[in-house]
């Protein structure tokens, strides 16, 4: 019986691993490159393929963009700045970035971070004081919501 690990394809077959890869779900060429470095090629049908997903429109950096940005905020809860960080590590530019940022409307950002940050306060057991303070702070930042959001909402909260 023949190993799956030691399959080989041919450049068709992986052409069409790749569209279904990419039709799945939204994926940036980092993702990709390392899927096609999983087929082992030479480079020239690593490039070939590549070519092949973008005039095909399989793979869209802007479409990328703007999809991770609205999954990861809404399902996730993520704030700008873990969603922008995220991006950079894909490799995304700055202005793609920029472009999936607008993706998450203002109004409905706000009302999910004030909601998440009542429902979070009510969750921490510490008592009030900086204790209380700093898991409230240190949960909102790995989230990637801004300092000024976090710090004023704080001060809200700790007040009541």
């Amino acid at each position: 019986m023949e190993n799956a690990k030691n399959k080989t394809y041919n450049l068709q077959e992986i052409k069409q691993k790749l569209e279904y890869y990419c039709v799945y779900q939204e994926r940036c060429f980092k993702e990709i490159d390392e899927k096609l470095n999983s087929f082992f090629l030479i480079p020239a049908a690593k490039e070939e393929i590549l070519i092949h997903l973008i005039e095909n429109n399989y793979v869209n950096e802007e479409r990328f963009a703007q999809s991770f940005a609205r999954g990861k905020h809404n399902y996730k809860n993520w704030g700008r700045n873990r969603i922008k960080n995220e991006l950079k590590f894909r490799n995304i530019s700055s202005r793609l970035i920029d472009i999936g940022l607008k993706e998450i409307d203002n109004e409905s950002y706000l009302e999910k971070f004030n909601s998440l940050a009542e429902k979070h306060w009510e969750t921490i057991k510490e008592k009030k004081g900086s204790k209380k303070n700093k898991k409230f702070i240190d949960y909102f930042l790995r989230r990637g919501f801004e300092t000024n959001l976090i710090y004023e909402k704080l001060r809200e909260l700790d007040v009541l």
